[in-house]
């Protein structure tokens, strides 16, 4: 037999075997370090009544504070809610959403005639809805080419496979490829203003400043770089199935168009719930006072200028008008009391 001799301090976490051919193994023991055997120096709080009290106590005052001023913020918000759908025979938008095919070369307009009661001062934001449109589906979600939005040449021409089956179309590489664009809200909407004395004044709609500044300026890039004749760099790719017009022809504004197109980077980044809304237009810089005033307003909705898709008015699509001085535009009263409530509670 072979005899196997231990050393009892084994500091260096190694066994000694003895024999024929004898060498040194070695062990799995960790080695006698104060890391490998969590001797470190450590802080263990020891809580008391003495601590935790004046924690608790702290917490509050800080949260109520701020829940309080959440709530009166959420307060100052007005919101007015236009649903344009059309399911109803009353609607002014019924026959386009019934009668409205999917290849007519001419769009369908509808208009809207509805009152503000009270005036909108400060900056105001226009959002369009949907209703059960499932943008959190697992396959819709992957259905994109971030390489290819980043402007990445080969991409332009080889989509990745997760566009499919909005890869390829007619032989041709589609840009932008994929469900998430080929789907892209298709309505377009103007506001006018009804004047006491009979004029309709059209309200300037800004559509820039809608996206993330991450979004507009580092996630999505046009291929060939800033400045590129961007329908020589599109030459050999396909639009968009379900889309009127390529992607370089989105703007006339060669700042906003293309994949850094605002539209389009907006409805890209996907909603995790089904009833969702995204930010449309901005009205800001006004030069009357108060941006909105009250009286008659007209909304005229345009069908399918950039893409047609009329299965989308199954979605309850609907516009809305908000208006905020401060930050917290899209803060709900709900977390205002959240806030106080978890206050109150530590306190």
């Amino acid at each position: 037999m072979m005899a196997t001799s231990y050393n009892a301090k084994d500091e260096d976490g190694h066994i000694t075997v003895s024999g024929p051919g004898g060498g040194t193994l070695r062990s799995r023991k960790p080695e006698n370090t104060a890391f490998k055997q969590q001797r470190l120096p450590a802080w263990q709080p020891i809580l008391t009544a003495g601590t935790v009290l004046p924690a608790f106590f702290i917490i509050g005052l800080i949260f109520i504070p701020i829940g309080i001023g959440l709530y009166v913020t959420s307060n100052n918000i007005r919101e007015f809610e236009v649903d344009y759908t059309g399911v109803d025979v009353s609607s002014p938008c019924f026959n386009c959403s019934q009668n409205y095919s999917w290849n007519s070369s001419r769009p369908c307009t509808c208009t809207i005639p509805f009152y503000l009661e009270q005036p909108y001062e400060g900056n105001v934001y226009m959002y369009y809805g949907l209703s059960n449109f499932y943008q959190n589906h697992r396959r819709y979600v992957k259905s994109r080419d971030d390489s290819q939005l980043h402007g990445d040449m080969d991409s332009l021409l080889t989509p990745s496979k997760e566009c499919e089956p909005y890869a390829f179309h007619d032989k041709k590489p589609i840009a932008p490829c994929g469900a998430i664009a080929n789907s892209m809200f298709n309505d377009t909407l103007e506001l006018f203003y009804n004047d006491p004395n009979g004029t309709k004044v059209l309200v300037p709609l800004a559509n820039t400043g809608i996206a993330w500044f991450t979004d507009k300026y580092v996630k999505f890039k046009n291929p060939g770089g800033d400045g590129a004749n961007l329908t020589a760099v599109f030459q050999g790719t396909s639009k968009p199935v379900n889309w009127l017009k390529p992607v370089y022809e989105l703007d006339k504004n060669s700042s906003n168009n293309g994949f850094i197109n605002e539209d389009f980077i907006v409805w890209m980044r996907t909603a995790a719930l089904p009833t969702f809304r995204k930010l449309y237009r901005t009205i800001k810089d006004a030069k009357v006072i108060p941006t909105l005033p009250s009286g008659n307003y007209t909304l005229e909705v345009v069908y399918s200028i950039l893409c047609v898709n009329v299965t989308q008015h199954a979605f309850n699509p609907h516009a809305s008008l908000w208006t905020s001085l401060s930050i917290w535009s899209n803060v709900s009263s709900s977390s205002g009391h959240h806030f106080v409530c978890y206050g109150t509670h530590f306190l």
